[in-house]
């Protein structure tokens, strides 16, 4: 009988202080989640602000090079008077024709892309400006039937 009360004794501090043990196991679990929740819940907001910020930079960009677009016939050194230029916007913004206004002869046509800026002219640009300079352009006449 002695031996089973010295056995219960012994074991009851090894329980206590397996209890103690799982306890604190689960304190620090609980609250390893929760900083780890308000560390991902700062980093989002960081990044949701700085996603916020680029895109109203990108926006003024934007709206800035398409103001630029709208003045550029009239600004000094454009290729041409101003009523000579259609609008066209993609993928060129202007087609050119010196002289038109003015009833002179055409003697030539202008593709004009304005750029303001760091803008750099897109993939299809320099296709349609490499195809310009090796002299692959051409004058198309399509007729309809009349109907």
């Amino acid at each position: 009988m002695m031996n089973n009360i010295i056995t219960l004794i012994g074991t009851i501090p090894g329980i206590i202080f397996c209890i103690i043990l799982l306890i604190l196991m689960i304190v620090l679990f609980v609250l390893g989640r929760l900083i780890g929740k308000l560390q991902a819940e700062k980093s989002l907001k960081v990044k949701i602000e700085d996603a916020r910020k680029d895109v109203l930079k990108r926006s003024r960009s934007v709206l800035g090079g398409q103001a630029a677009e709208q003045v550029a016939p009239f600004l000094p050194d454009f290729p041409c008077n101003a009523a000579d230029v259609r609008f066209i916007g993609k993928p060129i913004d202007f087609i050119g024709f010196p002289g038109a206004a003015e009833g002179n002869e055409i003697q030539e046509i202008l593709l004009i892309e304005v750029k303001s800026g760091n803008s750099v002219l897109s993939k299809r640009e320099k296709e349609i400006k490499e195809a310009v300079q090796k002299g692959r352009v051409r004058y198309v006449e399509y007729r309809t039937e009349q109907v």
